[in-house]
């Protein structure tokens, strides 16, 4: 087992590498910059995230570098709106940016940056990404880690009961009800609970915003937790009831798999009662193929599944953050997003093999290839 997790621990790094490098090689081709977004800042152009979004992000930005900005009759430049502007204040900009160095050389820059974990500064926000993240983690944690529990307290059991009651009236009604809420859209639920349960046009039970109340510093420590929770209520339902079906139909499906192999016969034959059968047998073998999906559904949810929910419910975490950053090109914060997502993603793929090995000792990852 040592020399499997030291074989995977040195993949990462290869793997690490090569994700950071596609995505740099694909900004490089991406239309915009940080230089046209300050520019059409200062032309009153700006279609970022900033002004679609969060107001005037980043507008304080391009009024400062406006003062300083000498006008000319003209210009060529390779910058969109850089016509009538003095070819030394865009060099200033460049500098400003890291631009007047070779591609080949900011990527290796970053590379030794982000091997300490530094990211750097925010080109748009007067902050360390580390800081932001930090900033913007709690919501991500509290969305990812509760969905992701709950599917799998739900999920499991239930997709137990759906194999065991195959065919009956109790795993057709339940696969009706999974399958109506799975094809509902996550942010068509949250609007219809807004309406309903949070003061739209019925009751006002559940709060519309934030991950906490604004008196939550002045409250007990149980009165934190009730109200921690009473505002994840909304989102958390929102974001797990398409992730239900999924994870149901997969336990079922591999427990049904499971039963009818002979092994499951000869138990019975034995004389085991079908609980010992269901969970000393068949559930180690129907589990492994549920571990091995839980990397990539922890990873969406933590990061990739909040979106719209995070927007919805005024939730400030990761989700916004990387979408907002995309958009106003500020690739300080996507590439430590990217590097940050692909790290947890390797870990938690690593932790899911070892979880094999609890569930079914059988497996020996000393004698695999990685």
């Amino acid at each position: 087992m040592a020399a499997y997790l030291v074989r995977r621990v040195l993949l990462m790094i290869p793997t690490l590498f090569g994700i950071l490098l596609v995505s740099f090689v694909v900004v490089q081709f991406a239309p915009g910059g940080p230089v046209e977004r300050v520019l059409a800042q200062m032309s009153g152009m700006d279609t970022g995230a900033s002004s679609r979004v969060g107001g005037n992000m980043g507008g304080d930005f391009g009024a400062r570098q406006l003062q300083g900005a000498g006008q000319l009759d003209a210009t060529s430049s390779k910058y969109r709106g850089a016509q009538g502007l003095d070819p030394e204040f865009i060099k200033k900009l460049e500098r400003q940016f890291g631009f007047d160095k070779p591609a080949y050389v900011r990527f290796f820059i970053m590379v030794k940056n982000y091997l300490v974990f530094d990211f750097g500064q925010s080109f748009f926000r007067d902050i360390s990404v580390i800081d932001l993240i930090k900033e913007k983690l709690p919501v991500s944690i509290s969305l990812g880690v509760w969905m992701t529990l709950i599917t799998y307290l739900v999920s499991i059991p239930l997709g137990v009961a759906k194999a065991v009651r195959d065919g009956t009236r109790f795993d057709t009604i339940s696969s009706t009800i999974i399958i109506v809420g799975y094809a509902v859209p996550g942010f068509l639920l949250a609007i219809f609970l807004i309406v309903l349960l949070a003061g739209g046009s019925f009751w006002n039970i559940f709060p519309l915003r934030g991950l906490t109340s604004d008196n939550w510093s002045q409250l007990p420590w149980y009165g934190k937790i009730g109200d921690y929770f009473w505002h994840l209520t909304l989102p958390i339902i929102c974001m797990a009831v398409g992730s239900f079906a999924t994870m149901t139909m997969l336990t079922r499906n591999s427990f049904l798999d499971e039963i009818r192999k002979q092994y499951v016969l000869t138990a019975r034959a034995k004389g085991l009662n079908e609980r010992r059968v269901l969970y000393g047998h068949v559930f180690r073998n129907a589990m492994l193929i549920v571990i091995a999906g839980f990397a990539g559904s922890f990873v969406g949810a933590f990061f990739g599944g909040s979106l719209l929910i995070e927007t919805i419910f005024s939730l400030d975490g990761l989700g916004l953050l990387s979408f907002e950053s995309v958009l106003n090109r500020d690739y300080p914060v996507v590439f430590a997003n990217i590097y940050i997502f692909a790290l947890i993603g390797l870990i938690v793929s690593l932790i899911s093999d070892f979880t094999y090995t609890l569930v079914d000792p059988r497996i020996d990852f000393e004698t695999r290839e990685v």
